[in-house]
């Protein structure tokens, strides 16, 4: 039989292959499939404008003296009200972090921002009513400022693992500089309209300030790093060597004491904070616009407390940051209620305040170090109920001894001393599991939304 194909059967084949193409489905090439380069820096941004917001919290000193003639009550009666703003804050903080795994940070983080501005037009509406500034600014305010906080925090470091104390800190120091606006701010308009419509005006504006940046937050996908990025062998040393979750965080010793060292932080420098302003004027003689520029200072120096610590301690360790944080807040509390020259003062409760920033800025990094990023929320969360406590042992213990004493100084001198021995907490913490000293090989996962 001949191989070779006649005419007549490349005719045939021809006609077989174009009816088969007939029938076969057109495919059209589509673009290459690219993961979606994650757009973190924004989030960043929204971060740190919402703990700017909520941050505003922290101008109270230039509310209280006008607040306690408002409703013709003592300097204790009106500081509860800000005593449950921080304690509401440090409870809805852990709940916000427990919330934002089944919601989403975008939900949570709107809820801050109405239940904080509402609860301040609350407050600004209460006329004789304590029990409404009570209401309003104290537990309200302090809601919606615990939610808002975590969602900003938690964010933060979750799309930052590389820069986790960096951006953990600059996140917070939003929450200093809201003040450093507000202070003097707030100042002029209760001078000018009087304390409680400038609450309504506050809440008002704050709600829009802290719920708008919120719409930004969303969640990194899971186990994101980004693209390229190793960890040092220093970075590797000091972290978990797996994720922790909150039952197990709470069943290690390392957690406890991380909240201990949190409630003297946070106790001491909110007994200078919460009575900034009139303790300023009464050790110095100065007037209520000169302390509130204090009050600013102060504010400006938490806020790069929160950023400078938080960045020193990427490159020195998270232990040595907070063995040489709360020695100097002891030192100052000691000498603070010593000065009576208004540039003294202003430095000495700086130094305080970029201490106290710094405790705040550089926590959520080492719990994250300590048991892993990935339940962050819930464990910083509850971390922050020691600054809650903070807010009731410090200034209530300042305002109470101020009313017995008379004086400032016992009141500083004992937080001076919790915090002297604080420090040696840090040295004794060590991450409940260490990795081992290798570096190890991630890969950026694609940005789902």
């Amino acid at each position: 039989m001949s191989s070779v194909m006649t005419e007549a059967d490349y005719a045939v084949v021809g006609r077989s292959a174009r009816a088969e193409r007939r029938a076969a489905p057109a495919v059209i090439p589509g673009p290459p499939t690219v993961p979606a380069a994650p757009r973190r820096w924004p989030i960043a941004l929204a971060a740190t404008l919402m703990q700017a917001a909520v941050g505003v919290t922290y101008a109270w000193s230039v509310f209280r003296d006008p607040l306690t003639a408002q409703f013709g009550r003592t300097v204790p009666e009106v500081t509860l009200a800000y005593s449950l703003n921080l304690f509401g804050f440090g409870i809805c903080a852990f709940l916000g972090g427990l919330w934002m795994r089944r919601a989403g940070p975008r939900t949570v983080g709107v809820a801050a921002g109405l239940l904080y501005g509402l609860g301040l037009v609350l407050a600004g509406l209460a006329g004789d009513r304590l029990w409404a500034l009570y209401l309003g600014f104290g537990v309200l305010g302090g809601i919606g400022r615990g939610l808002g906080w975590i969602v900003a925090v938690a964010m933060a470091v979750r799309w930052f693992p590389d820069r986790r104390g960096l951006i953990g800190g600059l996140s917070l120091a939003g929450n200093g500089l809201g003040a450093l606006v507000a202070a003097p701010l707030a100042t002029h308009l209760i001078g000018s309209v009087g304390v409680l419509p400038t609450f309504t005006l506050s809440g008002l504006v704050l709600l829009v300030l802290a719920a708008g940046p919120a719409l930004e937050m969303r969640a990194p996908p899971e186990g994101y790093c980004p693209p390229g990025w190793q960890p040092t062998l220093a970075q590797a040393a000091r972290c978990s060597a797996r994720e922790y979750t909150l039952g197990e965080a709470l069943r290690t010793p390392h957690w406890y004491g991380l909240w201990v060292l949190l409630l003297v932080n946070s106790a001491a420098g909110l007994a200078i904070f919460s009575p900034a302003a009139p303790m300023a004027r009464e050790l110095t003689g100065i007037g209520p616009m000169a302390a509130a520029g204090v009050v600013a200072a102060m504010s400006l120096a938490n806020a790069l407390g929160r950023l400078g610590w938080a960045w020193l301690s990427d490159h020195v360790g998270r232990r040595l940051v907070f063995v040489a944080l709360v020695t100097l807040m002891a030192a100052v509390l000691r000498l603070l209620p010593l000065t009576a020259e208004v540039l003294s003062f202003t430095l000495l409760a700086s130094t305080a305040m970029l201490c106290f920033g710094g405790g705040l800025g550089t926590m959520p990094a080492f719990a994250a170090d300590s048991f892993g990023p990935k339940h962050v929320g819930p464990i910083v969360g509850l971390l922050m109920t020691a600054q809650g406590c903070g807010a009731v042992v410090g200034p209530l213990l300042q305002a109470h001894a101020l009313e017995t004493s008379g004086a400032y100084g016992p009141g500083l001198s004992m937080l001076a001393l919790a915090c002297a021995l604080s420090a040696a907490l840090p040295l004794a913490l060590r991450p409940p599991g260490r990795a081992h000293a290798t570096v190890v090989t991630v890969t950026a996962a694609p940005l789902t939304r």
